[in-house]
């Protein structure tokens, strides 16, 4: 019994020859089975073979990967990883255009598999072919497949970036700053590149240098979406390996070349579909962009800065400029007087001293950026706010600058300023792509959201918290709705007043109060197990019907998907790389199995 869990069967072919139905015993040493397989073709020199899968990405067996092979696998015979890493290392560099065509093409198809990479690169393998790039002219089929081979090798992660040299770098650099014939030479060249960047080496700051933002973002208007992701790809890796005031400057110059527009425009709505890498690369970016904030939300206001006191006095003045005109030969303790008056009717909680508000971090000296902004881009609604509030009774006035404050920090904890980008995320905002200073309009625009709530709620100072809690809430379920532009997102928040939210949170309590009332429970209880059986069934289908998911590789790349299903008897998984014209692989198609 304890050998039978060990014999798998399995059918074995070889071209020219019927195939072989075997019992594979897994204790057998691999060298012994193949020379059995051999044997009974009479072939002879065992050792210059070796067995691999016929579908999926055709692995090559060895002694590590053997315990996968299920019953009812198909292997092939076929030569040996070494010697045809030998063979191929011979082909790559053979003076017949032909025989160098055909090795780099079944150079490209095998390089994914690490068994042959390693016998590969410890031919020097690399070597060659970074020679073929460096001295070449070739720009058609030849140097496409040197290149993919180069990056499917790379990806294995077995060397370094820093192996290849400076002059390989600057060859694939000008398969980007160059029009070509081949647009797919193009892409890769953009995809090594980005593995060069993300590799830290000194080979990246090369890249950075030797390539034009310019260039990226007239490959980015080529109305080809793999060119346009690739694009994305060394984009964001570049923005990612560079400092904070490097970043800034790089974002200052893509956003006034109008990337953000063409991204909005012909990227995100002109799409049918944004596939997952595309939306990975958009949330990095917005990510990024608004990490930009980070240090003004972490840096507490300092007195004694004469740009930032004159931001503080330049919101007084711009809320009351007739005080300030009749104050100008007032005494200095009456004019102190007279300041500290005006900042407590901004709002400031520290009248005499409103840079002490201002102390607190996050948000920091975000919070006075914001009011700053909304002072001088809306003028009218920031004086009706003040001049509105100055006219209501001390406990009902809504404070502007504390409310500011507040909401800076809710916007911060709702966008994540700062956090740092995940591996996998791919929710971006649509309207951040279209909107200038997005994180300042929406600040605008929920400010006054968070007056008029102010005076739906009748709120006084003790229910400041409470008031923030609910525009928080406006602020959430609003974002929930996709809103796909500014103007979007006020309608919709707009009309979800207190009265809406008080609503909702009934409905909301009213269901839950009636799936805990009694009768509910009980009847539950007697559904419970017919309930359970649903789920499961509906689990079962939805494994059975199977499901994409997204490779990601050592270097972050997620360009590879591969696909999983359960048997119809729900006791193995089937799993294997997907092809790109197959949207959902039959079983059959599918190598591995896991039970």
């Amino acid at each position: 019994m304890e050998q039978a869990k060990n014999v798998v069967k399995i059918a074995i072919q070889m071209m020219g020859a019927y195939p072989q139905l075997i019992e594979l015993n897994q204790s057998k040493p691999l060298s012994a089975v193949l020379k059995d397989v051999c044997d009974a073709w009479n072939i002879s020199n065992s050792e210059q073979y070796a067995l691999q899968y016929v579908d999926g990405h055709q692995a090559y067996i060895t002694e590590l990967n053997r315990m996968e092979i299920k019953n009812g696998s198909i292997l092939k015979l076929t030569t040996s990883p070494d010697k045809e890493a030998n063979s191929l290392c011979q082909g790559v560099q053979s003076h017949n255009l032909d025989v160098r065509s055909e090795s780099l093409k079944k150079l490209a198809a095998l390089s994914s598999d690490v068994t042959f990479a390693q016998e590969f690169i410890s031919r020097d393998g690399l070597l060659f072919l970074s020679r073929t790039v460096e001295e070449d002219d070739e720009r058609g089929e030849v140097m496409c497949h040197t290149l993919r081979a180069i990056s499917e090798l790379m990806e294995h992660g077995f060397v370094s970036w820093e192996t290849f040299s400076p002059t390989f770098i600057q060859k694939v650099v000008t398969f980007v700053n160059v029009n070509l014939m081949m647009l797919e030479i193009t892409q890769l060249a953009l995809m090594i590149l980005e593995s060069v960047v993300q590799s830290n080496t000194t080979l990246g700051i090369m890249v950075k240098k030797e390539v034009p933002l310019d260039r990226l973002l007239t490959l980015l208007q080529l109305p080809d979406q793999e060119t346009q992701i690739k694009v994305m790809a060394l984009l964001v890796a570049l923005l990612q390996k560079v400092g904070g005031r490097e970043r800034a400057d790089m974002f200052e110059y893509l956003w006034k070349k109008n990337m953000r527009q063409f991204i909005h425009k012909n990227i995100i709505h002109n799409w049918p579909q944004l596939g997952d890498e595309m939306r990975h690369y958009l949330y990095v970016l917005q990510c990024l962009s608004l990490g930009l904030l980070e240090g003004r939300m972490r840096m507490a206001m300092d007195p004694n800065d004469a740009e930032q006191r004159q931001h503080l006095q330049n919101l007084r003045l711009s809320a009351f400029p007739i005080e300030v005109e009749d104050g100008g030969h007032m005494t200095a303790e009456r004019r102190r007087s007279l300041c500290a008056k005006e900042f407590r009717k901004l709002g400031f909680t520290n009248n005499g001293s409103p840079w002490q508000d201002l102390c607190l971090t996050p948000p920091g000296l975000l919070a006075l950026d914001n009011m700053m902004y909304f002072s001088t881009r809306w003028p009218n609604a920031y004086s009706r706010f003040v001049l509105e509030n100055s006219s209501r009774e001390d406990k009902h006035v809504c404070p502007f600058a504390r409310s500011s404050i507040h909401l800076t920090l809710i916007l911060c904890e709702i966008l994540r300023v700062g956090e740092t980008a995940s591996e996998t995320g791919q929710d971006f905002l649509t309207m951040f792509y279209a909107q200038d200073h997005f994180l300042h309009e929406l600040f605008c625009v929920c400010i006054q959201v968070l007056n008029k709530t102010w005076k739906e709620m009748r709120a006084t100072h003790e229910d400041f918290d409470k008031v923030m809690h609910v525009v928080k809430e406006q602020i959430s379920r609003t974002l929930g709705q996709v809103p796909t532009s500014l103007e979007f997102f006020r309608t919709k928040i707009s009309s979800l007043n207190y009265s809406e939210i008080l609503r909702r949170r009934q409905e909301e309590r009213l269901i839950q109060d009636e799936a805990l009332s009694p009768p509910v429970m009980e009847l539950r209880k007697q559904l419970e197990p017919e309930l359970l059986t649903l789920i499961r069934q509906h689990r079962l289908n939805y494994l059975c019907e199977g499901t994409k998911f997204r490779k990601i590789s050592s270097r972050r790349r997620q360009d590879k998907l591969w696909f999983c299903r359960l048997s119809p008897n729900h006791k193995v998984l089937h799993y294997g790389d997907l092809e790109d014209n197959i949207d959902k692989p039959p079983i059959e198609m599918l190598a591995q199995k896991s039970q």
